[in-house]
C-alpha cells in the first residue's frame, strides 16, 4: 500500500489550499443514439486532489473523461476545467488525458514518440521531465513502442502526459494489466509528480484495494449519474459498517433507522453499510468505520441507494441545477458540515490533509 503524500504545499494557485476548482459539471449529459451514457451529472472537483473515479462497467466513467478532456461534446449541460471549456485552447492547455489502452504508434520508437509530443505541445513541453520519466523506467530510446511491455507503454504514455505539465491529468484505467510491482512503481510516479506540482489527478480503476492510501477524493458513478462525491475522509466518516447476529429477516430497528446502503446476509450473521444519522446505537452488534474498498463496493452493488454529494463536491456556479436524489433546491450533503466548507481534517501549512491508511472522518456526520 502506498501512503498518500501531502499535495499542494507550496505550489501556489494550483495547490490544494487555493480553493480553486479543477472540474465543475452542471447537468452534464452525453447521449449515444438512444442510450444515455451520462445524465444529469453535477459535481465539483477541487484542485490539487487525486480523485478515484469509480463505477461498474457502463457507468459513464470513460465518457466523463472524454467530456472533461474536450474529445467529446456534451449532449446537455456543461463541464469546465479550471474555469474554461475543455475544447477551448485554454482548456486544452490545462488538461492531459491518457485513454484506456494507452494508444501509441507501435512502429515508432520511444525517441520519435517524445519528439511528436514536443511538436504537438509548443510552449507547453518539458523535455527534461519526459526524458527523466523514460530514463527512470529504463526505456531504450531506440526501442519501438510495439515491443515494449505493458508497464513500459504506460510509463511512456505518462511521460507524454506529464511533460505537458498539465493542471489536470485524466487517466483511464492506468493500472490495468500491470503486475503488482509495476503498479507500485507507476503509482509512486503519479504521487511524486502530483506532490511536486500540485497536479489534479483523476483516475479510473477496477482495483479498488489499490486506491486506499492513494486517492483523497471520490467520485462514484452508477447508471450514468453521480452516486457519491467528496473527500475520502468525510465520505467514509459519514458511514458505519455494522455486523452482528441475525434475528429474523430484517435489520434491527436501531440500525434500520439510518440510511442503509447495502445489507449482506451470510448464514446467521448480517453485515450492513449505513449512512449514519448520528451515532449508531449500542447493541449486540459491532460498529466500525468501513474501509474505502468496503464503501465503494457497497455503493457499486447497491445502485438504488440514495446519492451522497459532500459539501466540497457541490458546484459553486450560480447556474447550479437540482441534483439527482431530491427535488429542486434539495442539496443532500453530509449532515453537520457547512455547504462548500473545508475538509473535516485541516492539514498543516498549505491546507493539505493527509489521506493515509486510516480515515477518521471526525466531524463528517452529526
Amino acid at each position: 500500500m502506498v501512503t498518500r503524500p501531502m499535495v499542494g504545499g507550496g505550489v501556489g494557485a494550483t495547490g490544494r489550499g487555493s480553493g480553486r476548482t479543477a472540474i465543475e459539471a452542471i447537468g452534464l449529459g452525453r447521449r449515444y443514439r438512444r442510450r444515455w451514457a451520462l445524465r444529469d451529472c453535477t459535481f465539483r472537483l477541487p484542485a490539487g486532489r487525486i480523485c478515484a473515479l469509480v463505477g461498474p462497467a457502463g457507468a459513464g466513467k470513460s465518457t466523463l473523461l472524454s467530456l472533461a478532456s474536450g474529445l467529446a461534446r456534451p449532449t446537455e449541460g456543461t463541464v469546465r476545467v479550471g474555469g474554461a471549456g475543455p475544447a477551448t485552447p485554454s482548456g486544452r492547455a490545462r488538461v492531459a488525458y491518457v485513454a484506456q489502452g494507452k494508444p501509441l504508434y507501435p512502429r515508432w520508437t520511444v525517441a520519435e514518440t517524445l519528439r511528436l509530443g514536443r511538436e504537438l505541445n509548443p510552449g507547453h513541453w518539458n523535455t527534461r521531465r519526459a526524458e527523466r520519466i523514460v530514463r527512470d523506467g529504463r526505456l531504450p530510446s531506440d526501442a519501438r513502442v510495439g515491443a515494449l511491455s505493458g508497464g513500459q507503454r504506460t510509463r511512456l504514455a505518462l511521460a507524454l502526459a506529464l511533460a505537458k505539465e498539465p493542471e489536470l491529468l485524466l487517466l483511464d484505467e492506468p493500472l490495468a494489466d500491470l503486475d503488482p510491482l509495476v503498479r507500485h512503481r507507476i503509482v509512486g510516479l503519479l504521487l511524486a509528480e502530483a506532490a511536486e506540482r500540485g497536479t489534479t489527478v483523476v483516475l479510473t480503476s477496477q482495483l479498488l484495494a489499490e486506491l486506499d492510501g492513494v486517492c483523497d477524493y471520490l467520485l462514484v458513478l452508477g447508471g450514468g449519474r453521480v452516486r457519491l462525491a467528496g473527500e475520502v475522509d468525510d465520505v467514509i466518516g459519514a458511514h458505519a459498517l455494522v455486523t452482528g447476529e441475525r434475528r429474523g429477516a430484517a435489520l434491527p430497528p436501531q440500525i434500520a433507522a439510518h440510511t442503509v446502503v447495502e445489507t449482506q446476509l451470510t448464514g446467521s450473521r448480517f453485515t450492513a453499510v449505513v449512512r449514519r444519522k448520528g451515532a449508531v446505537a449500542a447493541g449486540p452488534w459491532e460498529t466500525a468505520e468501513p474501509s474505502l474498498e468496503e464503501l465503494l463496493l457497497a455503493y457499486v452493488r447497491a445502485p438504488d441507494a440514495p446519492a451522497l454529494i459532500a459539501p466540497s463536491a457541490e458546484p459553486v456556479s450560480p447556474r447550479l441545477r437540482h441534483r439527482p436524489g431530491g427535488p429542486p433546491g434539495h442539496k443532500p450533503g453530509i449532515p453537520g458540515m457547512p455547504r462548500n466548507g473545508t475538509p473535516a481534517r485541516p492539514g498543516p501549512a498549505g491546507g493539505a490533509a493527509h489521506g493515509g491508511h486510516h480515515h477518521s472522518g471526525k466531524g463528517a456526520a452529526a
